[in-house]
């Protein structure tokens, strides 16, 4: 049976499948650069972190336990973060609640087409156009170790990425 979302009915993609690659604007501590999935593959695994919106507190609070335990997950995987917000939107918030050593994707043009990829683009109220709180750990051979979904004002426990990064 495929993952499904408590919130909406939709399948995610499931450890063993291969993961979509793409190649999406970021920003690393303060920069402005690019994020290709296949190039971080070829140095560590990763962990894709896809939240709802900037400006969400679980959202800051997420992000900031990672930057926090980055040492942890890191050189083992990167994290990955992504939301559907604009690489602007994304710029002003994380002078705000930043800076973050680990990329923040912009999967904002086409609209969530990478969340859509992963199963976790949210089609319907509440908040539309957004996507899931999901994890994905994918392995350097592009495979996912992990994938789960959690509820919009859940912040998913270190402890899931720890425990699959270690396998790595």
């Amino acid at each position: 049976m495929r993952g499904v979302s408590s919130a909406i009915n939709r399948s995610i993609l499931l450890p063993g499948e291969v993961a979509p690659d793409f190649d999406l604007p970021a920003l690393v501590a303060g920069v402005k650069k690019r994020f290709h999935l296949r190039e971080q593959l070829e140095k560590t695994g990763v962990v894709l972190a896809f939240y709802p919106l900037n400006w969400n507190t679980v959202s800051a609070r997420q992000l900031a336990e990672y930057q926090a335990e980055r040492s942890r997950i890191f050189p083992e995987a990167e994290v990955v973060a992504i939301s559907v917000d604009s690489i602007m939107n994304t710029t002003v918030w994380e002078r705000e609640i930043g800076p973050f050593e680990f990329p923040l994707c912009s999967d904002f043009w086409p609209h969530g087409e990478v969340s859509r990829s992963y199963g976790v683009f949210r089609e319907q109220s509440p908040i539309a156009g957004a996507s899931e709180r999901a994890i994905f750990i994918v392995d350097r051979s592009g495979k996912l170790a992990f994938s789960r979904v959690y509820g919009l004002e859940d912040s998913p426990p270190i402890a899931d990425l720890l425990q699959y990064v270690r396998r790595l």
